[in-house]
C-alpha cells in the first residue's frame, strides 16, 4: 500500500514541502462574500457561515479531493447527470457547497471515473439546494 503524503520533513522534523488544494471561486462577488463572515451570515444565515467555514478548511487542508471525507459531517460527493463534474460538500441541510474540479483536462483514471489522487485545484461553484 503506498500512502500519500502532502508534507516533506528533513531530519531535523522542519516542513520543507507542504501541499495544499488550490481554490478559486467562479466569480469575485462570491469570492468577496466567502472573505467575509458578515456577508457570509447576511447571504446564507449564520449557521451556514459557520458550516462554510468549516467545509473551507478542510478543502483547503486537503493535498487533493482524495482526501476529502466522504463520511458526514463533510459528506463529499460527486454529483449526477448534467452536473456529473461537480462535487459538493453537505452544510446546513439542504444546501450544500457546490464546487468542480479546476484543471484542463480532468484526471481520470485507466477505468474511468475521476482521478480523486489528481486532483489538487478546484473551483468553488455556488452554495445550494439543488435537491
Amino acid at each position: 500500500m503506498r500512502y500519500n503524503f502532502n508534507f516533506l520533513l528533513d531530519h531535523d522534523g522542519i516542513v520543507l514541502y507542504c501541499q495544499f488544494m488550490d481554490i478559486s471561486f467562479r466569480a469575485a462577488k462570491l469570492a468577496k462574500i466567502f472573505n467575509s463572515r458578515g456577508k457570509m451570515a447576511r447571504k446564507y444565515g449564520q449557521k451556514n457561515a459557520r458550516k462554510i467555514e468549516f467545509r473551507m478548511s478542510v478543502l483547503e487542508a486537503a493535498g487533493c479531493l482524495d482526501e476529502v471525507p466522504v463520511r458526514k459531517p463533510d459528506r463529499c460527493h460527486q454529483l449526477t447527470g448534467k452536473r456529473k463534474i461537480q462535487f459538493a460538500v453537505d452544510l446546513e441541510h439542504p444546501f450544500r457547497l457546490v464546487f468542480c474540479p479546476n484543471h484542463n483536462p480532468i484526471p481520470v483514471k485507466e477505468g474511468g471515473g475521476f482521478d480523486l489522487r489528481k486532483i489538487t485545484a478546484i473551483t468553488i461553484i455556488t452554495v445550494e439546494d439543488y435537491h
